[in-house]
């Protein structure tokens, strides 16, 4: 099997776990309510469980920081995310709290794994292939949240129990999760001889810092998109409850396109320059969405969010990777903590601001936060974060045109 061959299968088997990750979390998400019903979790105690989820996640991320050491990315991928499947079987089929409780902690240890172990191979790959495609990846995600979503509409329109559905969800995902685990390993690199350049010293992963900020910033711009869209159109802005759920299923459908196309961008314009681009159309998105006089131009500002954040996250993955070149499994572990942390701290910084100030205010924070992008975009693309393969280009930071196009 030609390099050629072996990389474009494996760069599909990633993509495809990418794909089944976003439809199992928009699952669980998707169907809070029901899970609240089903097990009598007071509106009090729902916090606790939600939150649960993203800390459990960021120590499922140091777990496999230092696993991938021993055992490597792809043996980690291929154990975590059957794992987060059955756990989201026990949510659904639990009858406890107890049981509820249990479930839910695995489910947030296996997606923090997930996560990181996907993007360390997603970041192995692009390394590899000598240009950017992560972006790729992270549309086949938002791709399978929309479907994962459209899926949980589906159930509940049809009144399926939440056993039935995720049920149908494992049937149909494991089988095709379960044959890419082979092909994970073949878009892995030979391991480099240790060497200074490029590894972290005693003072551990400083320059990483910068891209953290930028992590977290962007997620809790993306968790006030996910927690608060819905009740602003229709509590401020004056919307219906129907299309109250516009927003943020048009915010996952700008994402998609923009991270369809957002590759194609950086490999003509550079790393630095897209994710530039995509922080002013972020902050501009908040902006509109805070002046908004009708639901209707809030709704384009959500589309504007779109956009924007979703090049973001991507092309930190890939900062880090560059950075680290031969510690970047080590790199991303870190930095993937950090989309937990923007988790935890977006939607209730944002509520409890709306509740104290004003919900137009609010929705200027996250536009703030999202704008120190600006101050660390240099670390996007910088002249010393190639890949270093023969055939990239020192003009841009992300660009393949040789022979190794997939």
């Amino acid at each position: 099997m030609t390099e050629h061959l072996r990389l474009r299968r494996a760069r599909g088997a990633l993509g495809f776990c990418f794909l089944a990750q976003g439809v199992a979390f928009a699952l669980l998400v998707t169907r809070i309510p029901a899970i609240q019903d089903r097990y009598r979790i007071s509106d009090a105690l729902l916090p606790a469980f939600l939150a649960a989820v993203p800390v459990l996640a960021g120590v499922g991320s140091v777990a496999a920081g230092r696993l991938v050491r021993s055992v490597g990315a792809a043996a980690v991928l291929r154990w975590s995310q059957p794992l987060v499947l059955l756990a989201l079987l026990g949510v659904g089929a639990g009858r406890t709290l107890g049981h509820a409780a249990a479930a839910l902690a695995v489910f947030g240890l296996a997606v923090g794994a997930l996560d990181a172990s996907m993007n360390m191979l997603g970041v192995s790959l692009q390394q590899a292939c000598g240009r950017s495609i992560m972006l790729g990846f992270h549309a086949a995600y938002s791709l399978g949240g929309i479907a994962g979503a459209s899926a949980a509409w589906a159930a509940a329109h049809w009144h399926l129990g939440l056993p039935a559905t995720y049920l149908a969800a494992a049937a149909v995902l494991l089988p095709g999760i379960i044959a890419a685990g082979p092909l994970h390993a073949a878009g892995r690199p030979a391991p480099p001889e240790p060497a200074p350049q490029g590894a972290p010293g005693p003072g551990g992963f400083r320059s990483l810092l910068p891209l953290c900020l930028v992590m977290t910033c962007a997620y809790i711009g993306d968790s006030t998109v996910s927690n608060w869209s819905a009740k602003y159109v229709q509590d401020v802005l004056g919307g219906s409850e129907q299309l109250a759920t516009l927003p943020y299923n048009l915010y996952m459908a700008t994402t998609l396109a923009g991270r369809a196309a957002g590759d194609l961008g950086v490999r003509r314009f550079g790393a630095a320059a897209v994710v530039r681009a995509g922080t002013l159309l972020a902050a501009g998105g908040f902006a509109v969405v805070a002046a908004a006089p009708g639901p209707w131009v809030g709704m384009a500002g959500f589309t504007l969010l779109g956009l924007g954040l979703c090049v973001i996250v991507p092309q930190t993955f890939a900062a880090a990777g560059r950075l680290y070149p031969r510690s970047s499994d080590a790199a991303v572990a870190r930095l993937n903590i950090f989309n937990y942390a923007g988790f935890l701290i977006g939607s209730p910084l944002v509520g409890a601001l709306g509740d104290s100030w004003s919900h137009r205010g609010a929705m200027l924070v996250p536009a703030a936060l999202v704008l120190v992008t600006l101050l660390y975009a240099r670390s996007f693309g910088s002249s010393g974060a190639l890949y270093g393969v023969p055939h990239e280009q020192p003009r841009v930071g992300d660009v393949g045109r040789g022979r190794d196009r997939l």
